[in-house]
């Protein structure tokens, strides 16, 4: 019971630190430390295998992974075919839909590999533009983009490149395509709700005559934007050749060759060798600290408490899709990340969930998606790093814009994780 409460003790610290906006990097190995003392292990022996075995173990797994998406997110930036994918988008759907134009564009680029964090500085100009047309207030865009990027192309809709997505395969021998149509489904519901409630929340200010007061992010009107067509081909080459391969190593790489090859101009202009640094040095940020958590997770593993804890979330239900939602949902939120609370619950439990599996009868391509699903929930309260960097981008405050970020990536996600739940059980998956 010592080394339970120690748990709670290690996570709340973790929470608290994650909150005031502490680095995980340092924060992780002292909470990491504070768990063992209360399960009586020894401090140095736990950092230096314990802990560090976690750490390296997911790095180890995954840096290619973290580098690549962020080179191709990088090379999609400079070379403006992100920004050609966006207003493709907004002149398809069109400025009235205002909102839906946003969300989409938002997703279209997340989906092709895109890091959300990216995005978020792609996305923005365009949306402030588009809103201040519509004179919509620009309160609603950080609501659209958490709809657009922290949601369904990031945990639910198959064969997502987003690392919440290909996670779950390395510890469950699923692919990226896992329960199709049990993804598509529960991606229309957050899409359609979403949109719904922003749509509803735009109506209440436009009774209170509030409509666009902010400023527009200057762009060149000069700029000859992409072809759509070679913007969007990287994009769609990254997922199709990740449902086929199965590797996102390949499908990043073959992306990363194709937005040199159709912008090879601008890539020049700006320098080959200088995307490539900037790109792979903007991934050693999402990776240590995401790694720094999963080792966290690797120490809590490894006291007795844990398996109190296990056994009274197992037992809450006999339908592991409920266990893996408790789990990943509660570790999502207590470390603010949703690759991090994934990592830790599947680096944990990932052997129980597959016998869980075996003796329920329910598919691990189901656990997959519910637990990818899960990663999306409370992963977004408000000490987020999305959360905060999309509130610091769009010049917002949480007491400004943070409901309609909580209701579109908390509230909505949490609820259509339930109902995948039930469709799972009655056998909707495919």
């Amino acid at each position: 019971m010592v080394s339970l409460i120690g748990i709670f003790v290690g996570l709340a610290l973790l929470i608290f630190c994650a909150y005031k906006g502490v680095s995980t990097i340092w924060a992780a190995p002292i909470c990491a430390l504070i768990v063992a003392a209360f399960g009586g292990l020894n401090l140095i022996d736990t950092y230096a295998e314990t802990y560090m075995t976690g750490f390296i173990g997911f790095t180890k797994s995954w840096f290619p992974t973290f580098m690549l998406g962020a080179i191709f997110g990088k090379i999609m930036d400079i070379t403006g075919a992100a920004k050609a994918v966006g207003y493709w988008v907004v002149k398809v759907v069109g400025s009235k839909r205002a909102i839906l134009a946003v969300v989409l564009s938002c997703a279209a680029i997340t989906y092709g590999g895109v890091s959300l964090f990216v995005a978020i500085f792609i996305v923005y100009p365009l949306a402030s533009s588009v809103f201040k047309e519509a004179n919509i207030t620009e309160k609603l865009i950080p609501g659209c983009f958490t709809l657009g990027a922290f949601t369904f192309t990031m945990t639910a809709i198959p064969g997502s490149p987003q690392i919440q997505n290909l996670i779950p395969m390395q510890y469950l021998g699923t692919t990226p395509s896992a329960a199709p149509v049990l993804g598509l489904v529960t991606a229309a519901i957050m899409l359609v709700a979403g949109t719904l409630w922003l749509t509803y929340r735009q109506k209440q200010f436009a009774k209170k005559g509030i409509g666009f007061t902010g400023e527009v992010t200057a762009t060149d009107d000069n700029e000859k934007i992409m072809n759509p067509l070679f913007a969007f081909l990287p994009l769609v080459a990254v997922v199709v050749i990740l449902a086929i391969t199965g590797q996102i190593i390949i499908s990043l790489a073959i992306g990363i060759v194709l937005s040199i090859v159709t912008a090879w101009k601008k890539v020049m202009d700006y320098g080959f060798i200088k995307v490539m640094n900037e790109g792979a040095a903007g991934s050693m940020g999402s990776i240590i600290n995401t790694s720094a958590v999963v080792g966290f997770g690797s120490v809590v593993k490894a006291v007795a408490g844990f398996g109190i804890l296990t056994e009274g979330m197992m037992n809450i239900s006999g339908n592991p899709l409920v266990a893996v939602a408790l789990a990943v949902n509660v570790l999502a939120g207590a470390t603010g990340s949703a690759s991090g609370g994934l990592g830790i619950a599947l680096e944990a439990l990932g052997e129980k969930f597959a016998e869980m599996s075996a003796s329920s009868g329910i598919p691990m391509s189901a656990i997959h998606r519910v637990a990818s699903l899960s990663s999306g929930g409370l992963d977004s309260l408000p000490h987020n790093g999305g959360v905060v960097t999309c509130l610091s981008v769009c010049k917002m405050t949480h007491k400004e814009a943070y409901l309609d970020m909580c209701v579109t990536s908390v509230i909505i996600p949490i609820l259509t994780t339930i109902i995948g739940i039930i469709l799972a059980s009655l056998g909707l998956v495919f």
